[in-house]
């Protein structure tokens, strides 16, 4: 059974296997989407970031889901050089680099808790897989041309993995390179992660793509994660180790 929703802004779909799947789980998991949504979103005035943002809430009162977060995004940060930095040039805070995967995988867990073992869920194009779909076989996910959404130009098949894409088509040139004075980062138009959930798949996902064509190096060096990027020119270039999922 599968239903959809937009939270956060963003397409939210949920796909469980089964024929007698209650309408119930689906809304937990939507309300739990919500709930993240009400806490991180950046464009929301009433949310707990905003909020951190303007000066409102103190550092000694964030909740304990902020202070996760944040912990993270530290973390994120050092093992990528500074290249993931939740800080925007102009010192907000915005840690949606990370929190949609995170979100995702916490749902995935709820799932997982409630007995389901085979479903799927996407958010923006940020994708938790696990078990297998209808027809018992791994999940195809596909990969986008980023210069023409409706072409597809790679699919692959995962079962117990994450997979995140990270580009400017959405947003605009939303990601920027530290390394280059916060200069926007366009070497490359997008870069997929396949990790080993979709939370390690997103937060890598953001600082590779702001790293450009040194991006799929990083990706290289990360156990257990391989990448397909598409530069600027539309040069595809891979991780040694992605062919096990096409």
């Amino acid at each position: 059974m599968k239903e959809f929703r937009i939270i956060m802004g963003m397409p939210v779909t949920l796909d469980i296997v089964g024929s007698d799947v209650p309408e119930s789980i689906f809304e937990k998991v939507f309300l739990y989407f919500r709930s993240i949504e009400e806490r991180f979103s950046v464009y929301k005035e009433t949310s707990e970031i905003t909020k951190i943002n303007h000066g409102i809430i103190k550092e000694k009162d964030y909740s304990e889901d902020m202070r996760k977060v944040f912990a993270l995004c530290e973390e994120t940060k050092n093992l990528s050089d500074g290249y993931f930095d939740i800080r925007s040039p102009g010192g907000f805070l915005d840690p949606s680099g990370l929190v949609k995967g995170w979100a995702i995988y916490n749902a995935a867990e709820i799932l997982k808790a409630d007995g389901f073992e085979n479903f799927y869920i996407n958010v923006g194009s940020d994708i938790e897989a696990r078990g297998t779909n209808t027809d018992g076989e791994p999940w195809k996910i596909g990969i986008r041309n980023p210069f023409n959404e409706k072409e597809i130009v790679k699919v692959v098949n995962v079962n117990g993995r994450g997979v995140a894409t990270s580009g400017n088509q959405a947003r605009g040139k939303h990601i920027y390179d530290p390394s280059q004075k916060n200069a926007p980062a366009d070497e490359i138009a997008s870069i997929t992660i396949i990790g080993p959930n979709a939370y390690e798949a997103d937060r890598f996902a953001t600082p590779a793509f702001a790293m450009g064509k040194k991006g799929i190096d990083f990706i290289e060096g990360l156990k257990g994660f391989e990448g397909y990027s598409i530069d600027k020119n539309g040069i595809a270039m891979m991780t040694s180790g992605i062919e096990q999922y096409l």
